[in-house]
């Protein structure tokens, strides 16, 4: 019998400004050698979480162990154990990306040619080889997103914190981190990764906690989470307005449900029963409000995060009040 390791354990963290609770109490558990996601929008306290798991903000409330070493207590062991990288790069811009990279191996402990070495290895990695010696300064938001990310893995350590580690890439560049994300872990490391990217914390993720106002609102594995709010969700393609606002009406008469609706004219409603699809269709047929189409699939993850929350997930800018 094997007993899986626990990376980090929380129980109630909590942080308050004044009045101001920028994290209730969360509870997590995160086992090692997984990646776990911190799902949610701008200033919902995913950021504010990270800084007290990695020593960086002192918890008001609530303990939290990061390999059994308290985060107050033992910040100095915790720290030896984990690897950051924040939504703001932490390099050098008076300096060359491969020079950043050779200081950082060298504060890490490498020798001189483990340290270039190393650096090699890193600037092929993210694509910065034919940069290396340009100054940071004249590099690109996403050039030094990159670089930024290349910093943090130096070394791996045991455990490697993410904090919204996409914001700002091209999508070439973002499957090539989630690459790198899936290596990590395959080399034996944990990764909290924080997001607000559905597709992300979906494609890379073996639990997601759903954040939002500073609480934890669930917590599962992606199919758990979308199995929360029905196995079907019906989507309704209404080109009229006037008679999407009308099937709204119609479905929250049937269902109790208030369907989400988009700028593209489809409404999605949540199924418990198949037969509830049918019967909205019917309705909606009979009321006169002309269908493009429509068709039930499984729900996705902004459906899940509206269903927990009560408003949809958005994807447009970096969580830079989290």
């Amino acid at each position: 019998m094997t007993t899986t390791e626990i990376a980090v354990r929380a129980t109630g963290i909590g942080k308050s400004y004044g009045d101001f609770t920028a994290v209730g109490s969360v509870d997590l558990t995160i086992e090692a050698g997984t990646v776990f996601a911190m799902l949610g929008p701008n200033g919902a306290g995913k950021t504010t979480t990270v800084r007290m798991l990695a020593t960086l903000l002192r918890p008001d409330r609530g303990s939290a162990e990061v390999f059994g070493y308290d985060v107050v207590r033992d910040a100095t062991a915790v720290r030896s154990m984990i690897g950051l990288t924040g939504q703001y790069a932490s390099v050098d811009e008076t300096l060359s990306a491969a020079e950043n990279l050779k200081l950082f191996g060298r504060l890490l402990g490498l020798s001189r040619r483990e340290a270039a070495a190393r650096c090699d290895e890193l600037l092929e990695e993210f694509e910065l080889s034919a940069v290396a010696s340009r100054s940071v300064s004249a590099f690109s938001g996403g050039m030094r997103r990159r670089l930024d990310l290349a910093a943090t893995l130096i070394t791996v350590p045991p455990l490697i914190f993410l904090d919204e580690p996409t914001t700002g890439l091209d999508p070439h560049t973002r499957d090539r981190m989630w690459g790198v994300v899936r290596g990590l872990v395959a080399r034996g490391a944990t990764v909290l990764l924080t997001t607000q990217y559905l597709d992300e914390a979906d494609a890379l993720a073996d639990r997601i906690a759903v954040i939002d106002r500073g609480s934890l609102v669930a917590e599962g594995t992606a199919a758990e989470l979308k199995s929360s709010i029905g196995e079907q969700v019906l989507r309704l393609d209404i080109p009229d307005v006037a008679q999407m606002r009308h099937a709204e009406a119609l479905i929250e008469t049937l269902t109790g449900e208030v369907p989400e609706g988009s700028s593209t004219g489809t409404l999605t409603v949540p199924l418990s029963d198949v037969a509830v699809g049918a019967d909205i269709v019917a309705g909606c047929r009979a009321a006169g409000i002309t269908l493009r189409g429509f068709a039930i699939d499984r729900p996705d993850l902004n459906e899940v995060f509206l269903a927990l929350t009560g408003h949809a997930q958005s994807t447009a800018k970096a969580d830079a009040a989290a």
